[in-house]
């Protein structure tokens, strides 16, 4: 397999469409606020943060934030952590061109969830996830690798979501990790319909 083709995702919009195992379908197609759902499934949850800066976006994210070809953008990393162990590392990137009207909060989350903004804002709007398998040659592979300080698995499953506040896009991307499936999950096997 070709080193750019390792280094891109094929986003889908059903997860039917990469084989993520059963167990973990539940996490992927659930809606609402993935913050809120593994607070409820944990004793302790907390936010991470990795890094917050100016970087390059992805390869397989710049159209899906209205960029012709990779650019410049603010990009969040974070691990989502439930009783201590790392279960979700999540990957934000936010155009340039956006305002501090657009995302007030966003340069001061520091460790408080993005979620926590996300969901509770009547003007920001969500549209569909999109499933994806992460290989070992994806960038988000190997910065989830370093934050773990751990080599192993060579497929990861993750969903991302476009969200849009005024003239303002944000995507965020959540990759799973193996210590999600530890937690208790109560929810039916379902796709839910996250178009808010």
């Amino acid at each position: 397999m070709r080193l750019a083709t390792l280094r891109q995702a094929l986003w889908h919009r059903h997860v039917n469409a990469i084989g993520a195992p059963a167990a973990l379908r539940p996490w992927l197609t659930a809606g609402g606020s993935l913050t809120a759902r593994l607070s409820a499934h944990s004793s302790a949850f907390r936010v991470q943060r990795l890094h917050q800066r100016t970087a390059l976006c992805l390869a397989d994210e710049a159209a899906a934030i209205g960029m012709a070809r990779p650019g410049r953008v603010w990009e969040r990393e974070v691990l989502l952590r439930c009783d201590d162990a790392p279960v979700v590392f999540a990957h934000t990137v936010v155009p340039l061109s956006a305002t501090a009207s657009d995302w007030p909060l966003f340069n001061a989350l520091g460790e408080r969830s993005l979620g926590t903004t996300l969901f509770y804002d009547p003007l920001v709007s969500r549209g569909s996830l999109e499933f994806a398998r992460i290989r070992a040659g994806h960038p988000l592979m190997q910065r989830a690798r370093a934050a773990l300080g751990a080599d192993g698995d060579t497929v990861l499953y993750a969903r991302r979501c476009l969200y849009r506040r005024r003239r303002g896009v944000l995507l965020v991307t959540e990759v799973f990790l193996p210590a999600v499936l530890a937690l208790r999950l109560s929810l039916p096997n379902t796709t839910i319909n996250n178009t808010k």
